[in-house]
């Protein structure tokens, strides 16, 4: 890895590493099913290649992979990755150090998934990033396959790297590189955070599957 790519990927990280234990815990408090609620009927029910982008503490890779999914966990902080297997060693996820915006480990493998969910990841791209992202991502997916995101408008918490997105932002850059939006709802943080809230879209390639 070349030393801006490295230096790219930790700032893009930047508070995580040092908190990892506390944002486990924070990640495992709440449930797959409550954090992708307005999402779950996008989920596919059959087998299906699954790309968790910033798995964290695999909280969603492990409810995805006991689902009989085949599960891929892309996690750039070490330490989290470290809790993430440990926590989730019962769960046959594949964990990578990957990241975006580049995913250039899966990029050059040429994996291909029917399914990649972002969960609080997004924002933590700048303008530049999402839009060669979105693309990547799109690189990523079979045809017919769905990405699942969520988008967080809020606070950024001391020592974070975040930036402002928008929906519509965000559904520009997709329908700019093939995607139908098939999802946009809008909550509050399920962690009952103070001005903190959330977007979730569902994106669709190609032509619609029986899934």
């Amino acid at each position: 890895m070349n030393s801006d790519l490295s230096s790219e990927r930790l700032h893009s990280a930047a508070g995580y590493a040092e908190a990892a234990e506390a944002l486990v815990e924070q990640y495992e408090s709440v449930a797959f099913a409550e954090v992708h609620r307005e999402a779950l009927h996008l989920f596919p029910t059959r087998q299906s290649w699954v790309l968790d982008i910033g798995a964290g503490s695999g909280r969603d890779a492990a409810a995805l992979a006991s689902r009989g999914h085949r599960v891929v966990a892309a996690e750039p902080t070490a330490e989290l990755r470290t809790l993430g297997e440990r926590i989730h060693a019962d769960q046959d996820i594949e964990w990578v150090d990957d990241a975006l915006p580049e995913l250039a480990g899966l990029r050059e493998r040429g994996r291909r998934f029917d399914l990649i969910l972002l969960t609080a990841v997004w924002m933590h791209l700048d303008e530049q990033q999402r839009s060669s992202a979105m693309a990547g991502l799109v690189s990523l997916l079979n045809d017919g396959g769905r990405v699942i995101l969520s988008l967080r408008h809020g606070p950024v918490p001391i020592g974070r790297r975040m930036f402002p997105v928008s929906a519509e932002e965000t559904i520009d850059l997709a329908r700019g590189c093939g995607l139908e939006v098939i999802l946009l709802s809008e909550r509050d943080d399920p962690h009952g955070r103070q001005g903190v809230t959330w977007t979730s879209l569902g994106l669709q390639a190609g032509t619609i599957r029986d899934r």
